[in-house]
């Protein structure tokens, strides 16, 4: 009888162990997708970050992300906009510019700019690009 009482308890303790090993495998997948980061880059949800000291023009820090395959900063959530706001209280170009093409404001790699995200001050100067600080917000 006390074999029968045992049974239902490994029967668990089986399936708990196969979930465990499938989470653990799903991690270890999820973690190796999310390569390091070169060293003086910060990395987060799978992104890697430079923020320079140098001070450069919106074209010249366009410039020096593409030389390092990279791009200039592209938000995609509210979630990496605080995540920016920790690591940094400078001003920074984002790779967002005005498109009189398609009369909006389109990031580097043409994609539209979310109005959910964030909003720009009506004075913004559709013929400048946008720098963005933490302390200031959206600027032209």
């Amino acid at each position: 009888m006390a074999g029968f009482q045992t049974t239902p308890w490994r029967l668990i303790s089986g399936i708990l162990g196969v979930m465990c090993l499938v989470l653990m495998a799903t991690l270890g997948k999820l973690l190796k997708d999310c390569s390091s980061c070169q060293k003086m880059w910060i990395g987060y949800q799978c992104n890697c970050y430079f923020i320079s000291n140098e001070m450069k023009t919106w074209e010249e820090s366009k410039d020096f992300c593409a030389s390092k395959n990279s791009s200039l900063l592209q938000l995609q959530n509210k979630d990496e906009l605080d995540f920016m706001n920790h690591i940094s209280q400078r001003f920074y170009w984002i790779g967002l510019s005005y498109s009189k093409e398609h009369s909006a404001w389109l990031w580097e790699d043409g994609s539209a700019l979310s109005q959910t995200l964030f909003s720009f001050p009506e004075t913004v100067d559709i013929r400048n690009c946008i720098v963005y600080s933490p302390n200031d917000g959206f600027l032209d």
